[in-house]
């Protein structure tokens, strides 16, 4: 079976058991990694990998030809994009900026889209998409004047001297009392979706009754991060909803991709499609 998913450490922990065989039933994996910016769009092609981590803000265009899964994704609590500067500014420093963001069908980028339409009304300049690991420099140096990032960096943002703006994850859930819908997986619809969802569930589960086991193969394919960080990492993105959606869950994708359909940011979609 064809995958493609991030090489971040919640992707990582999460299909470790069944990459490495430990799966009973589950078939052998062909596994792609690949940053959310690529994994959203190998999602809109004909000979798109089989199941896939795509960010929930690129669900309206795919969920034609894929189905979400209940499980193996990203939301939580705590865990939302953060905007950097270079020094501590206000909100309308933003008027006009150069902001380099991780994908332009991110979850990241939707709420940010959202929170300047809220707070800096006559908007910003050039957006830049960047590999997120190139953003939080690309604001230290001044090649851009603010960063949306994601994932480690809310632990690292420090280290380069720079100042969050604003939490956005903190914003959407003051403002809906819903979790962060970040991260998706999804599978081609006419797959037994039963079934992988059971594998998934499977290998989280044994990667959280051995959390040790996993980390050199996180550790590989984390861009030389430190072991500490990367277990913040996955204490931060594998939780409940990793397991299951739930209600609050499929609530907050369906809250997100409403209001960013309203602002014209992702086409018209069918909420029935998400649970169909």
């Amino acid at each position: 079976m064809k995958i493609a998913f991030s090489p971040c450490p919640n992707d990582t922990f999460i299909f470790y058991a069944w990459v490495h065989g430990l799966v009973p039933g589950a078939p052998a994996l062909d596994v792609t990694y690949a940053d959310i910016d690529v994994t959203n769009y190998l999602a809109t092609r004909p000979e798109g990998p089989d199941v896939l981590k795509v960010s929930c803000a690129a669900l309206p265009w795919v969920l034609r030809d894929y189905a979400l899964l209940p499980c193996g994704g990203a939301l939580g609590k705590g865990c939302g994009p953060l905007i950097l500067t270079k020094e501590a500014v206000e909100p309308e420093f933003l008027t006009g900026k150069r902001v380099a963001v991780p994908s332009d069908r991110s979850t990241a980028y939707l709420l940010f889209r959202l929170w300047i339409s809220r707070h800096v009304p006559q908007g910003v300049g050039d957006i830049r998409v960047m590999p997120f690991h190139r953003i939080m420099p690309a604001v230290q140096s001044g090649e851009v004047d603010a960063g949306l990032v994601i994932h480690e960096a809310r632990f690292t943002y420090p280290t380069y001297g720079l100042h969050m703006l604003v939490d956005l994850g903190e914003w959407w859930e003051g403002d809906t009392g819903l979790p962060i819908p970040l991260g998706a997986i999804i599978a081609r619809r006419h797959l037994d979706r039963e079934a992988i969802a059971g594998w998934i569930r499977a290998s989280v589960n044994h990667a959280w009754a051995h959390p040790e086991e996993p980390m050199e193969y996180i550790l590989k394919h984390a861009q030389e991060m430190d072991p500490e960080v990367a277990k913040a990492h996955i204490n931060l993105y594998v939780n409940e909803f990793s397991a299951d959606l739930g209600r609050d869950g499929y609530g907050a994708i369906r809250t997100l991709l409403t209001r960013a359909a309203e602002e014209g940011l992702v086409p018209a979609w069918d909420p029935s499609s998400l649970e169909g």
